[in-house]
């Protein structure tokens, strides 16, 4: 019997995800695809600021990859190196060290937060990247009212109530919506605080939010933000964070404890390390592929998702690192991979998007499908149901629309998740307490979970 030989998929989001369902019954014998990640489960990114505002559970956003992909091998690693010229993968796994060997590798992982883009933002900003970021967001905003509640001083509790957001992209509009309506939602639990304590600032540096949706649309969110009472600042570059608040390129300081960060992306080390190694091409931190999503001068090696750059075919422009590309890139990569060991001609990547949508808070939304608009409640729905048509099984997908069902008519949770275990419990009720550990004054992680590990990226 032949030996098998490894389709080698880094990355399980949805790029990663998508080609290996694509290629695993498509593959001639001995052929078989490998998925690597460092975690079990796939995010749903965009629905990372509905965590935040308690519009969903965490468990609503991530989907097992095991219940993704049912034929294809599935290894939890941590990828550390690749060895290029041997074609080896070096993993680190929960039983230790661990080579793999691959015919063909397909590098599917994402990208992860630039907290140096502005000064400050990785001591005092809070990004949005993985569902850790979202808890802990969500987290800091009890504590900011918990907070409040117990100071006296005006300034310092308009401070503890003022969220800035910096970034009017998808994620920047999203969050801020969410979490409008979810400071409107809980309010009324902290007897204490008053409306006029509580605001929510979006800073945008162009001329309207969300570039990447029909004008009308970015006017249209941006009018619907204002009338909620979202103060909107368009033309505003922060040049400088700190636990205060936001400086803007003109002088201004916007006064804010806390500032969520939904700008700028970087490469993971390992990108760097093998375009240093062996002439990986690299433009703007994304691995630059052929039209047919092969990388030039290194065969066997191909790229999709959020960390390559592919130029799409259909309008000569770089793909955006979107979800609905990645998944359409992983697909066209999956025909052209099988094409290749079949020695035909590969294609280039050509797409036309449907359309595109974003939540601007809790059953609010816009969308522009097939040049249809829509904003609001219908909007929102249509996005919902994109979302659950994408997880496997039927069992999950009933259970998660009877949540959600549930959460349009009843108000939103207020639990503040602290995952303490036994042995770390002595001294939170009754005993020493550090003050480095009183929650106004504790340094917010500056992403572990987006920074320490590939695997936000592999």
């Amino acid at each position: 019997m032949e030996a098998e030989k490894n389709i080698v998929v880094i990355g399980g989001g949805f790029a990663g995800t998508t080609v290996a369902q694509a290629l695993e019954k498509r593959l001639p014998a001995p052929y078989r695809v490998v998925l690597v990640s460092d975690e079990s489960f796939t995010t749903f990114n965009p629905m990372l600021a509905e965590v935040v505002g308690a519009s969903v559970f965490p468990e609503q956003v991530i989907v097992p990859i095991r219940q993704i992909v049912r034929q294809s091998r599935f290894i939890m690693a941590t990828v550390q190196d690749i060895d290029y010229e041997q074609r080896t993968i070096h993993g680190m796994t929960l039983a230790g060290p661990r080579e793999i060997h691959f015919e063909h590798l397909i590098f599917a992982f994402g990208t992860r937060a630039n907290l140096e883009l502005v000064p400050g933002m990785n001591e005092h900003a809070l990004p949005l990247k993985l569902i850790g970021d979202a808890m802990f967001i969500r987290n800091q905003v009890l504590r900011r009212l918990a907070c409040i509640e117990l100071e006296s001083d005006p300034a310092v509790r308009r401070r503890l109530g003022h969220f800035v957001v910096v970034g009017g992209g998808f994620s920047g509009v999203e969050v801020a919506g969410e979490l409008a309506d979810y400071l409107h939602s809980v309010r009324h639990f902290y007897k204490l605080v008053r409306d006029e304590e509580l605001a929510v600032t979006l800073l945008h540096d162009g001329n309207r939010l969300l570039p990447e949706m029909p004008e009308a649309l970015g006017v249209m969110t941006a009018q619907r933000m204002v009338e909620r009472g979202i103060c909107v600042r368009l033309g505003a570059r922060a040049s400088r964070v700190s636990a205060e608040g936001v400086e803007l390129r003109d002088g201004e300081f916007i006064e804010g404890a806390t500032v969520i960060c939904t700008i700028g992306t970087k490469p993971i080390p390992l990108i760097e390390r093998l375009a240093a190694r062996t002439g990986l091409p690299v433009e703007r931190g994304r691995i630059a592929t052929q039209g047919d999503m092969s990388v030039p001068g290194l065969p066997m090696l191909w790229a999709a998702g959020d960390c390559a750059l592919v130029q799409n075919a259909a309008t000569g422009q770089p793909s955006p690192p979107t979800a609905q590309y990645a998944v359409a890139q992983a697909h066209q990569l999956a025909n052209n991979l099988v094409r290749c060991l079949a020695r035909r001609d590969t294609r280039p990547f050509s797409f036309v998007a449907r359309g595109t949508m974003a939540t601007i808070g809790h059953m609010k939304g816009v969308a522009s499908i097939y040049g249809l608009r829509l904003s609001g409640l219908p909007a929102w729905l249509l996005w919902r149901a994109l979302y659950l048509s994408r997880i496997p099984t039927l069992g999950r997908k009933l259970r998660i629309f009877v949540e959600w069902s549930w959460s349009m008519f009843f108000p939103m949770g207020i639990t503040h998740l602290r995952f303490t275990r036994s042995n770390e419990a002595e001294g939170i009720n009754g005993g020493h307490v550090p003050t480095s550990s009183k929650p106004s004054e504790r340094k917010p992680p500056t992403a572990p979970d987006a920074t320490r590990r590939i695997g936000a990226s592999v």
